[in-house]
């Protein structure tokens, strides 16, 4: 089993285990207090494995699916047989520093939570557009989009319903997520910059 495949079952299996067990639910989700208070420092990295709902779920695991998979394999051409290992640290990581700005802002307000995989995920998209721009994200599996235009909306998208501030999705970490995935896949690759503009230089609507 792949790296990124082992992520999605684990994370499904945790999701679908929080949803019975509130008490769970409860100490793994990202309330900043307690993070701050009590230590909890575990918080930032558990919220990012248990989800709101079903499409909050499908959502982040169709997405880390096809993205995973791509940047799994790129990481594995770049760093051989430690690519997947890359891959893992990157995807934990990109979780628990995307975060970070959310505890700070709501480091006062003690009713605050939020979870789900966002950050993670937004880092895998993202770097993965770093290595095909142009390449074809279809929605509802009809739509075509390129990966650059995709990434755009999806950053509008996430900008707007963070000002919102509405339900326990942290879109702020979408936001912090896709620039961790966009850093790190630079320097890790330098090179990509210089593809990645060639690319979008070379593209044609039609």
């Amino acid at each position: 089993m792949s790296v990124t495949l082992a992520i999605i079952v684990i994370t499904v299996l945790v999701s679908l285990y929080a949803w019975r067990n509130e008490s769970f639910l409860l100490s793994t989700i990202l309330n900043p207090q307690k993070v701050l208070r009590r230590g909890q420092w575990y918080r930032l990295l558990t919220s990012g494995f248990i989800h709101a709902d079903m499409s909050h779920l499908l959502f982040n695991m169709f997405t880390l699916y096809f993205f995973g998979t791509l940047l799994e394999r790129v990481f594995s051409i770049l760093f051989g047989g430690s690519g997947p290992i890359y891959l893992l640290i990157f995807y934990l990581v990109a979780i628990v520093v995307s975060d970070i700005p959310t505890l700070i802002r709501q480091r006062n307000n003690s009713n605050y939570n939020s979870l789900g995989a966002s950050g993670g995920v937004s880092a895998l998209l993202f770097g993965a557009i770093m290595f095909q721009p142009t390449e074809k994200i279809y929605l509802m599996a009809v739509i075509g989009i390129p990966g650059f235009i995709f990434g755009a909306l999806y950053m509008a998208y996430s900008f707007y319903e963070s000002r919102r501030g509405r339900g326990h999705i942290n879109h702020d970490a979408h936001l912090y997520g896709a620039a961790f995935g966009i850093i790190v896949v630079i320097l890790l690759y330098p090179p990509v910059v210089s593809t990645f503009v060639q690319e979008i230089a070379n593209w044609r609507l039609f």
